[in-house]
């Protein structure tokens, strides 16, 4: 099963996430609410993919993009203030804009995950 991190300071967002995740059958890992949080989990979990909250309470997550993308980990940004809220370095990621549908995270870690959308990930 796919591990995903979540990052999203925004409990219910997260909480829709870790079920939507579920019902894809993905493995949620997380959700961090900092990116201090999520720099932890990368360094302890194996991940195949990553959702993150452009904006959190502490600031943002690009240092979490740049851990990632160390890793070869592939990931979508999430926001609710469309593509000009990304750094520059990262504006070849996905993007989920908020409020997103079960369809869209299913088709953008479809897209991460190198897979057909709609497929189920077995």
């Amino acid at each position: 099963m796919p591990r995903v991190l979540v990052v999203e300071d925004e409990a219910l967002i997260a909480l829709v996430l870790e079920d939507w995740l579920a019902e894809l059958a993905y493995e949620s890992v997380g959700p961090a609410a900092s990116a201090r949080a999520a720099l932890g989990l990368i360094e302890s979990t194996p991940l195949d993919a990553a959702i993150l909250d452009v904006t959190l309470r502490e600031g943002d997550s690009f240092a979490v993009a740049e851990a990632l993308r160390a890793r070869n980990v592939p990931f979508a940004f999430a926001t609710g203030r469309g593509p000009a809220s990304i750094d520059a370095r990262f504006r070849d990621a996905p993007i989920l804009v908020k409020p997103f549908q079960l369809e869209a995270v299913r088709d953008v870690l479809a897209h991460l995950l190198g897979r057909p959308p709609g497929q189920p990930t077995t």
